[in-house]
């Protein structure tokens, strides 16, 4: 039974193949071929390294914390991905296409020139976060020309999202602050004409006049009973110094019972105090509130226009766009001649050493 022939086996069986001098001399010839071309034409290439900065590199983070906009607008975990999609959009290949007149260096139509520069352009995340971008050509020049301005379409495509996101967080803010401004006026209108109307400068005080009020008139009321005893030591009720003590006396007492009268309907009362107070310190509040937010959105407001200033700077150029001076092979080319040079070591160990079972006179 004659065995199956293999791939090596049927090549040394050829006719040209199996002829030892033709086979060399090709298999020679070929190599020097695929060298040449590994080598020639050569190759440049050209590349970029950027990552995405933090304003807080600036030294920018006190004043951002400040006016209330420390916040980054992608968030930290998403700033790497969201700069290589923008890397990588429709838009950034169509303003590198436009700006580096593709069509007319290459003849290609629009959508021509974006497919080539999907292809020929690599954009890819490296170690540590930082992006690259890098382009193999034999014109370096050209090469370099085109991820520079892809660096420059990222940062600017970037400033443009970064613009319009703190513009439009910069009208909801006006709108906040707005609201918050006639908050703030119908409070202090209310507080003001509270305050006109009770004759309060501060309720709060006032409740604290009211309540020394009632001591006061129990001390008074005390020195005047003392002082009415002393006097009828000396005196009868019919004496003029004892009626008018006596008088003196009531009247304190009416004071008294005015004071702590607990009703509110009674003027200067602790009663009518307490409920004209309470209401005080309720608009009191509301207007303490109705500032704070007002502060607050008028701080962020702010905020908005030192977001506009570092619109700009999120991206940092590690390495401006260069040519790298170490020569580049045509890996195809070299991918070749070694797959001729190992197709040809193995016709030549079957020669030397043929399987068992294989006729003499078909390798020699």
């Amino acid at each position: 039974m004659t065995p199956r022939k293999s791939l090596v086996g049927s090549l040394v069986h050829g006719r040209i193949i199996g002829n030892d001098r033709v086979r060399r001399t090709g298999l020679a010839v070929a190599l020097v071929i695929c060298a040449v071309l590994t080598v020639y034409p050569q190759n440049y290439r050209a590349a970029v390294s950027l990552t995405p900065s933090d304003p807080s590199t600036l030294g920018l983070s006190g004043t951002l914390s400040q006016l209330g906009a420390g916040a980054n607008i992608f968030g930290n975990q998403t700033a790497i991905e969201v700069s290589l999609k923008v890397a990588r959009s429709v838009y950034v290949r169509q303003l590198v296409a436009r700006r580096v007149k593709l069509g007319e260096r290459l003849g290609l139509n629009e959508t021509q020139g974006l497919r080539w520069l999907e292809k020929n352009v690599d954009v890819r995340i490296m170690r540590g976060g930082i992006i690259e971008i890098e382009m193999v050509r034999r014109d370096g020049d050209f090469a370099r020309d085109v991820v520079a301005t892809y660096a420059d379409a990222v940062r600017e495509q970037l400033g443009v999202i970064s613009r319009e996101q703190t513009a439009y967080k910069r009208r909801i803010l006006e709108q906040l602050v707005d609201q918050a401004a006639q908050r703030l006026d119908r409070a202090q209108a209310e507080f003001d004409t509270f305050r006109l109307n009770t004759r309060y400068g501060d309720p709060q005080s006032a409740v604290q006049e009211v309540a020394k009020k009632v001591p006061a008139l129990d001390a008074q009321i005390e020195a005047k009973q003392s002082e009415l005893n002393a006097l009828r030591r000396f005196a009868t009720d019919q004496n003029i110094l004892v009626q008018r003590a006596q008088v003196e006396l009531q009247e304190l007492l009416r004071r008294r019972a005015l004071a702590a009268e607990p009703q509110p309907q009674q003027r200067g009362s602790v009663g009518q105090v307490v409920q004209e107070s309470t209401k005080g310190l309720r608009l009191r509040r509301e207007l303490d509130v109705a500032q704070s937010l007002y502060d607050n959105y008028k701080r962020f407001l702010q905020g908005t226009s030192v977001e506009d200033l570092t619109s700009t700077a999120n991206i940092r150029i590690l390495e401006p766009a260069y040519v790298d001076p170490d020569r580049q092979y045509n890996l195809p080319a070299l991918a070749i001649g070694l797959l001729l040079l190992l197709l040809g070591l193995a016709v030549e160990f079957y020669k030397l050493r043929p399987p068992p079972g294989e006729p003499r006179k078909a390798v020699q």
